[in-house]
């Protein structure tokens, strides 16, 4: 089998007949919250949230008590649970960066191996114009109904390229698009892979009455805020509850996290320092959980460390599929750790905030906008500023030299900060993280041999990185 990258082919291979039992090629479900922080959560002590079904995953499935997104904003972090890439290999930097049109990216290697695929809610790696070579159907869903970026109720998506005005709270309509396309899959005796990416927890707030209500004591603010979080809840309890009707639940390995840390003023990064935009813990550290009843039997919690990074080689492991000509990875597959056969992670983590901005990418104005132009019946051009056409050209070249930018190294209980004073000197700072979650006592004067061993490894990382970024992985 063979999926086309721009320019370039990927062969997939399959270590598993397409006709392996559903225990060998689970169904997967990719949950993904949207600024929802450590601490937002009541099963890792919020004292106001109501969160009983993610609670209740707490309880039953995989809980992960390390886990990080691969970048402390948006659209990074998703382009490398698409990838299992840091998102800098690839361009994407910052909120409203893209995919490239060369990378291979989850859907395209489950779908080459068999599995219906779809995307439901906020993309944000891209335009949902059909003709995008970085929209969701150009990037391996077989069907979507996605939001350019974060959207909130009674919104305009983008059905397969097509806009339509929808109804009801914004989580549940990801969630329920989602159970229709998966009962498709179930009639079909299909696997599938649901991508649910809710536009919850992101400003503006805008939580219904009903999900306001357990909150009403607290501002305004609050009340929303909250309310999304527990309409996001809701509306996972309903894909779990619609998972065991159709009877697949057993089968399906459900992934849930959030794209970056704690908002500030209203979102708790559970005492951590720093939220979102951050690379200290508070802007990294999320929710994460996996319920596979099938597999996973015994409810437990974890400490090792794991990222968004991971999920692409985990379910590529998982399945059996092997991809001739895989650019290069930083995320490792969690067989181990799913199966209770490692305890560990076994490869360092890093991380890098390149100096560059982000991209405006309003879906409550644009999606307007191209709904009135299929009305006439004309398609929409991209909105002009916004670079999507040229996603893949690599036009641009970096120098290899310029590392630029914030960048973490951590390696087991020691995390290492790279940052730029306004000179454009490299200053470092470390941390022991069992010691010190918080981050408040700099070790690095303490162990300087440590410090130039991380830093040598940071730098050899941050040059592939850059590598990649100037296309030697296509």
């Amino acid at each position: 089998m063979s999926i086309r990258q721009g320019a370039a082919f990927a062969f997939i291979s399959l270590a598993l007949p397409l006709c392996a039992s559903a225990a060998e090629r689970p169904n997967v479900v990719l949950c993904m919250a949207d600024d929802q922080g450590l601490g937002d959560m009541a099963y890792t002590g919020h004292p106001r949230l109501r969160t009983p079904t993610f609670d209740a995953m707490s309880r039953e499935g995989l809980r992960f008590d390390r886990f990080y997104a691969a970048a402390p904003v948006c659209s990074p972090t998703r382009g490398s649970v698409m990838t299992g890439r840091h998102p800098n290999r690839f361009g994407c930097f910052s909120w409203g960066r893209t995919l490239r049109p060369q990378e291979i990216t989850v859907a395209e290697a489950l779908r080459a191996a068999g599995y219906r695929t779809g995307h439901f809610g906020k993309w944000h790696l891209g335009s949902v114009v059909s003709q995008s070579p970085v929209s969701p159907g150009q990037s391996g869903f077989d069907t979507w109904l996605s939001a350019p970026n974060f959207y909130d109720n009674d919104p305009i998506l983008s059905r397969n390229g097509t806009a339509q005005p929808l109804a009801g709270e914004s989580s549940m309509i990801a969630a329920e698009a989602a159970l229709e396309f998966i009962e498709e899959a179930v009639e079909g005796k299909e696997p599938f892979l649901a991508v649910v990416w809710f536009g919850s927890p992101h400003r503006p707030h805008e939580a219904t009455d009903r999900d306001r209500e357990p909150y009403g004591d607290l501002p305004e603010e609050l009340q929303h805020f909250y309310g999304e979080i527990t309409g996001m809840d809701r509306a996972v309890g309903q894909l779990r509850e619609g998972l065991e009707e159709l009877g697949v639940r057993e089968d399906t390995l459900f992934w849930y996290c959030s794209d970056n840390g704690a908002l500030p003023d209203v979102g708790s990064a559970g005492g951590l320092r720093g939220r979102k935009g951050s690379l200290y813990e508070g802007g990294l550290r999320v929710p994460a959980l996996i319920e596979w009843p099938a597999r996973i039997t015994v409810p437990r919690a974890t400490s090792v460390i794991a990222t968004t990074s991971d999920i692409y080689p985990t379910l590529v492991d998982l399945l059996g599929i092997e991809v001739t000509g895989q650019p290069r990875l930083d995320g490792v597959s969690l067989r181990g750790v799913l199966e209770e056969t490692s305890d560990t992670r076994g490869a360092p983590v890093g991380f890098w905030q390149f100096d560059a901005a982000g991209v405006r990418t309003p879906s409550r104005e644009w999606m307007p906008l191209l709904l009135g132009a299929q009305r006439e019946g004309r398609e929409q051009d991209l909105p002009p500023g916004h670079v999507l056409l040229d996603a893949g050209s690599l036009s641009e070249r970096f120098d290899e030299t310029h590392l630029t930018g914030h960048a973490a190294w951590l390696d087991g209980d020691w995390k290492l900060h790279r940052l730029i004073d306004a000179e454009g000197v490299a200053r470092y700072e470390l941390y022991h993280l069992a010691d010190d979650p918080q981050e408040a006592a700099d070790e690095a004067p303490r162990h300087p041999a440590r410090v130039e061993s991380m830093t040598a490894a940071l730098d050899a990382w941050m040059r592939s990185v850059v590598a990649s970024l100037n296309g030697a992985d296509y």
